[in-house]
């Protein structure tokens, strides 16, 4: 990490974005940071590809992030952008495109496995496949530039570290997400409240959305493998935003039989975002970046086209191989 640190230390003008769709660990990860720099004296800012979902209001998002999407004209001009939980620039599009023209040097701090097939992260990025969210590393950081903690840079890390490990669900069997939240906490962080607002909080409008995506999920491979399937027109009738949907395939993988989930939410005609589940008989990384996509070990997905029916047989073709060889070895061990 020393020369990310040397690299920040070096730098006055610094941006920090994130992946398009943020979610808690990005979100968390580059706000921890911005508060940073901004003690440091830093000229610091922050520009994300899209909106920010509204179950992350607490962290006051719009004070502090622009939007390329609705601000394309942003000065993007800096001496160091920092990219936060993707170290993948197809996941940054259109405003990476931007960066890569104004930025002297780009870094990724990520802790997802760097992919196999597909773009690399820049000489000067710092990944950490340990880590069981971004926002560990961005602690991290924040220790090695030796800045004081205060509330809203331990808010934003909790907030990051709680959301990725699914509130210590995933921690990667080490005491380290523990450690850092013990630590963190101290400083007045509104645990309860950033629970509620990450995991609670449902309305009845998703509760019915939830209700009719859960009653319309596939089974394969005698019921080891779940697929399902969110309509945009669903999303826009309940009126829910694309991020309420994402703890669907999480309350899927509860099902004790179930070995893997599909789920295939519409981002538009034909466009789709996979996201790809495992308990861990299968590696799932691989379907998703045969489609262009990457993530965890276990946890993974891509954005694709095509028509739908095609799309889904060739994923769950994939998948069900997987789970085959995985029942295979098994067998033979006994």
């Amino acid at each position: 990490m020393d020369p990310l640190i040397k690299l920040i230390k070096q730098s006055d003008r610094i941006l920090l974005t994130t992946h398009r769709q943020c979610d808690g660990d990005g979100l968390g990860a580059e706000l921890a940071v911005y508060h940073t720099l901004k003690k440091m004296g830093k000229k610091a800012s922050v520009v994300n590809v899209d909106a920010t979902p509204r179950k992350y209001r607490f962290l006051n998002p719009d004070q502090h992030i622009k939007y390329f999407d609705t601000a394309p004209s942003t000065d993007l001009t800096c001496d160091l952008a920092l990219i936060f939980d993707t170290n993948d620039e197809r996941l940054v599009e259109p405003l990476f495109s931007h960066i890569k023209s104004n930025a002297k040097t780009i870094a990724f701090i990520d802790h997802h496995p760097v992919l196999k097939k597909g773009p690399q992260p820049s000489a000067s990025s710092y990944i950490d496949m340990g880590a069981a969210s971004t926002g560990e590393i961005a602690y991290n950081i924040i220790k090695k530039l030796d800045v004081e903690m205060d509330q809203e840079i331990a808010t934003c890390l909790y907030t990051s570290i709680a959301f990725d490990t699914q509130l210590f669900r995933f921690v990667r069997d080490t005491a380290r997400s523990h450690e850092i939240a013990a630590d963190i906490i101290r400083y007045k962080v509104p645990v309860t409240e950033i629970h509620r607002y990450l995991f609670g909080n449902q309305t009845v409008n998703k509760m019915a959305f939830l209700a009719k995506a859960l009653g319309q999920i596939e089974y394969h491979f005698e019921g080891r493998l779940a697929v399902i399937r969110l309509r945009d027109a669903d999303l826009f009738h309940y009126n829910l935003e694309p991020d309420e949907s994402r703890d669907v395939i999480d309350m899927v993988m509860n099902i004790e039989t179930l070995e893997a989930a599909i789920l295939f939410r519409e981002e538009g005609v034909n466009e789709f975002k996979m996201s790809l589940r495992s308990k861990g008989s299968i590696e799932v990384l691989t379907v998703a970046e045969s489609f262009g996509g990457g993530g965890h070990i276990y946890a993974a997905g891509a954005f694709i086209r095509g028509p739908y029916e095609p799309l889904k047989n060739e994923v769950v073709d994939q998948m069900i191989k997987k789970l085959q060889s995985s029942f295979d070895a098994k067998k033979e061990e006994k």
